[in-house]
């Protein structure tokens, strides 16, 4: 599975799920789900060591294009990691949370 609905997501996410924001910081201080850890998609490859092997990792970005991409990067690196459709704008549009304005 490389990709999950907005829901299953937000399930997982009031669990505490392990979510990271692959979008540039500007746009991760513009709105992101709260808890969400940015790592740009840049710098995921060479940060990787930073996300945990025992649990699944989420991956959002702002419509699911980036994450979807860097979602196959971790199961490639041995990453139980899946991407969120429709990303932090579904997320929003869902009337879900986002925090704005903190530093990364």
């Amino acid at each position: 599975m490389r990709e999950i609905d907005r829901p299953v997501f937000a399930a997982a996410h009031a669990d505490g799920a392990f979510v990271i924001d692959v979008r540039e910081p500007m746009e991760y201080l513009s709105g992101h789900v709260p808890g969400a850890r940015l790592i740009p998609m840049g710098q995921l490859a060479s940060r990787a060591a930073e996300l945990p092997k025992d649990r699944r990792v989420y991956v959002i970005c702002a419509s699911g294009n980036r994450s979807l991409a860097m979602t196959d990067l971790l199961q490639r690196l041995g990453f139980d990691a899946v991407s969120v459709a429709g990303g932090t704008s579904g997320w929003a549009a869902d009337g879900r949370p986002v925090v704005t304005g903190s530093t990364p």
